[in-house]
């Protein structure tokens, strides 16, 4: 979003918003030049998107965009120089400027609030480095409102940030609805002097942007060591983790162990039963036969 700012007076401008902003020495144009070179509806610039077009309103001169006359409607773009009766104005990106020059000036035109109030909707009000907001005249930004303190809450842009200071205002100053003290206000958020709400313009917060955070390498979770060492090399491969081949080995060894076992026709527990009852058998008809059982 760009203004139309004067170029000995940074303070002095006006956001570029829709539909169109007025030029002139009325103090109801959008842009107020206290000049009698000014008509009082001198000129306009209608604002369609990212289109900006200037109109002549005065019909007898006195306006021309970098050092040609305009006769009439003419497109304007950034950086553009409009003159108007002896005014220089120029069309500027707030965030470009601010960061060229540095100075306090020019961060102070970064920030505005425009009116959602049916009564000045859609006027915009610039905001200084320090801008005092409530219905005494001598407040910076004065509304004749009585629900308003005389001094209602103070707006300061610190280092491009901006901030609210409510004064102690009876009505209290209210950010996106919620009611508050002291805090940082970002573009695009509701801010509120009682029942007098404004939609904030400014530049885009950068520390807005989302921080990309380096990947975390998590050490896998081994499973609790079973009794069955094949059991173990199971679960071991269901979960990915890598066998030692030692450990392989062993298993295929066991299993072969295992099979030649039986093939040999089983174990040599099952051989001692077998040779067991066979002797106690034989020893049974030797008593047999010295009792002449036999």
């Amino acid at each position: 979003m760009f203004k139309l700012c004067d170029l000995k007076d940074a303070g002095q401008g006006v956001w570029l918003v829709a539909p169109r902003v007025t030029i002139g020495r009325a103090s109801t144009c959008d842009l107020t030049l206290a000049s009698d070179s000014v008509a009082k509806l001198h000129a306009e610039v209608v604002v369609d998107g990212d289109t900006l077009t200037l109109r002549d309103l005065a019909g007898y001169g006195g306006l021309a965009v970098n050092g040609k006359p305009v006769t009439g409607p003419c497109q304007l773009n950034l950086n553009d120089r409009v003159t108007v009766g002896d005014r220089q104005l120029g069309v500027v990106d707030p965030k470009v400027t601010r960061f060229r020059s540095g100075s306090s000036a020019s961060s102070a035109v970064s920030w505005a609030l425009r009116a959602n109030h049916p009564a000045i909707a859609g006027r915009v009000f610039p905001v200084k480095e320090t801008s005092v907001v409530g219905r005494s005249d001598e407040c910076d930004i004065t509304f004749s409102l009585s629900h308003l303190s005389r001094r209602h809450a103070r707006l300061e842009v610190r280092d491009g940030l901006l901030f609210v200071v409510d004064l102690g205002s009876a009505n209290g100053t209210y950010l996106n609805n919620r009611r508050v003290s002291e805090t940082r206000v970002r573009r695009g958020d509701e801010l509120r002097f009682d029942t007098l709400s404004f939609s904030v313009v400014g530049p885009a917060d950068e520390l807005d942007k989302t921080t990309v955070r380096p990947a975390v390498t998590i050490p896998p979770q081994h499973e609790p060591a079973t009794q069955h060492t094949g059991g173990q090399a199971q679960a071991s491969a269901v979960h990915g983790e890598p066998v030692p081949e030692a450990e392989m080995t062993r298993e295929r060894q066991r299993y072969a162990g295992d099979a030649a076992t039986a093939e040999a026709g089983g174990s040599p527990w099952l051989w001692f039963s077998v040779v067991l009852l066979l002797g106690l058998g034989v020893a049974g008809v030797l008593w047999a036969r010295q009792q002449g059982l036999l």
